[in-house]
């Protein structure tokens, strides 16, 4: 019996994900909660396992698809298929192909030519950068054929003729001006001619050729704002843009080679008016690049899933919070002896003493004294979001890209048991086992590079979150003391906390700052006041 194997919903917001593998093949026998797929999407990357016994029998996806839930992954025999006898399939006769040719008297094959119209004022010549079409190919009035680059714009140039392209006589890296020849095609032209009758011949039968004289045509000329690339839209599209009020170059187009269609310009309105209801600024567009392979070699590669949306939030986040990051210094030297004295108890719970897992610990004390920084600001109904949990972000670096897996109820966890999560969530996260739900929920977050090195960073605070505390390499630096009179070495670590001014203020930072610090170089202070 045969049956279908669909993707399962993945979680809540996951739209679609890109399959990272294809772990079984045509013939392949499987089990059910066997991983058949690992897919990627912006929060997690997952192994799908089979939800039933059976043998595949048509795989449907492909390394690189991007599926979403209920897309058909593959098709299998379930076990009890596999006793029925299956009739022998039937010989298929195939007969001689037979077409139909219909001469057309008043519809005549013309070739024609496409040359390369006017850019604008003082644009003499330009050069390909892409050849959108091939021989043999029909293109249709609006297609775009070319894309040129000039010292001033690039440009997609739309063809402004149909038909069938006959011959191409340009190519990427060419230099072309004003009227050059780009292609040749074969279209229908109009005739006074009587239609003669329909005649049935074989395959083989050779076609007949219909000769005119060439034609060519005084194309408009393109006109383009200088140094701005024009949108690929039809006549139509632009003007209906124009009475929105769009800027048509500024809408992203979701068509093919970026096309932009009317659904595309209401779906830019849309979010273009929205946000300036909710008076939310979202950054600007930034301007093309420019090809650098005119000046040597380069090598592209495409973005997973991972990066993409960690570019889009933190994007989002720096040109919607306003940032202020307040620097500190705090003393580790007492505190490290007792992390290396108490490391084997770590150990022997499945995790590691690290500084990372004492600042978990330290912050979750430090939001209940303050807690504005585990808030969220709500500008649209003017509101403050007062969290009543403690679940603290870790940024981890993985081959993929910047993953925050969120350790759960760190106040209610000693720092044994919180080393032992940060283990756990680690490894889940290098290995690409970590689930959508082990990332969201996150009230603060901590990003530690002490481990790589440098002496101080700014990290993004990760919206919708209000602040973010950054740790950097710790160093033995020289310190007064006023009771010797002496200079003592002593073991520092720089901090940076991050945070949205709209909600935390600079005196707030700094008496949170000060703080933590004093919990750091005293931890009796957890007892007192944690």
């Amino acid at each position: 019996m045969e049956k279908t194997f669909k993707l399962p919903n993945l979680g809540e917001n996951i739209s679609q994900a890109e399959v990272l593998r294809v772990m079984v093949a045509v013939g392949d026998q499987v089990v059910k909660d066997q991983p058949v797929i690992e897919i990627s999407s912006d929060k997690a990357t997952i192994e799908v396992p089979a939800e039933a016994d059976g043998i595949v029998k048509n795989i449907q996806i492909k390394v690189g698809d991007l599926l979403k839930e209920n897309d058909l992954v593959y098709t299998f025999t379930a076990a009890e298929a596999n006793e029925k006898t299956v009739a022998p399939a039937k010989e298929e006769i195939r007969l001689p192909e037979i077409k139909v040719q219909e001469y057309d008297t008043e519809k005549k094959v013309i070739s024609q030519e496409f040359r390369l119209p006017s850019l604008g004022e003082n644009i003499h010549q330009a050069e390909v950068l892409r050849v959108m079409v091939a021989e043999g190919e029909m293109v249709t009035i609006d297609q775009p054929v070319v894309e040129i680059s000039s010292d001033k714009a690039t440009i997609e140039v739309p063809s402004s003729v149909s038909g069938k392209i006959k011959s191409l006589q340009v190519k990427a890296g060419a230099l072309v001006k004003e009227n050059d020849l780009l292609f040749t095609l074969e279209a229908m032209a109009e005739s006074k001619n009587e239609k003669a009758p329909a005649v049935l011949s074989p395959v083989m039968t050779e076609p007949v050729k219909t000769e005119t004289p060439v034609k060519t045509e005084k194309l408009p000329e393109i006109k383009i704002n200088k140094g701005q690339k024009i949108a690929p839209a039809a006549p139509s599209i632009r003007r209906f843009a124009r009475e929105l009020g769009i800027e048509i170059n500024e809408v992203p187009g979701t068509g093919k080679n970026g096309r932009i269609s009317i659904e595309d310009v209401k779906a830019y309105s849309k979010d273009f008016h929205k946000k300036i209801k909710e008076k939310t600024f979202v950054g600007i567009a930034a301007p093309s690049l420019p090809d650098f392979s005119r000046w040597g070699t380069v090598e592209k590669e495409n973005m997973n899933n991972i990066r993409i949306k960690t570019a889009q939030n933190m994007s989002f986040a720096w040109n919607a919070v306003p940032h202020v990051t307040h620097f500190e210094k705090a003393d580790i030297s007492e505190l490290e002896k007792l992390r290396k004295k108490y490391a084997g108890k770590a150990e022997a719970a499945g995790g590691k003493l690290t500084i990372t897992a004492i600042l978990t610990k330290l912050l979750a004390s430090a939001l209940k004294v303050f807690p504005k920084f585990a808030a969220s600001i709500d500008l649209e109904k003017k509101e403050i979001i007062y969290k009543k949990y403690c679940h603290i972000g870790i940024a981890v670096d993985t081959e993929r890209g910047l993953l925050v897996p969120v350790i759960r109820d760190a106040d209610k966890k000693n720092i044994i048991e919180i080393a032992a999560d940060l283990n756990k969530i680690a490894q889940k996260a290098r290995e690409r086992k970590i689930m959508p739900e082990d990332l969201q929920g996150g009230v603060f977050t901590i990003s530690n590079l002490g481990g790589i090195g440098g002496i101080g960073f700014t990290p993004i605070v990760n919206y919708p979150e209000v602040a973010i505390l950054g740790v950097s390499k710790s160093s033995f630096e020289p310190v007064f003391n006023s009771e010797s009179r002496n200079f003592e070495p002593k073991l520092l670590m720089p901090l940076s906390l991050s945070y949205d001014h709209r909600i935390i203020d600079g005196a707030d930072a700094a008496r949170f700052m000060a703080w933590l610090k004093e919990a750091i170089e005293n931890p009796l202070l957890l007892l007192i006041e944690g």
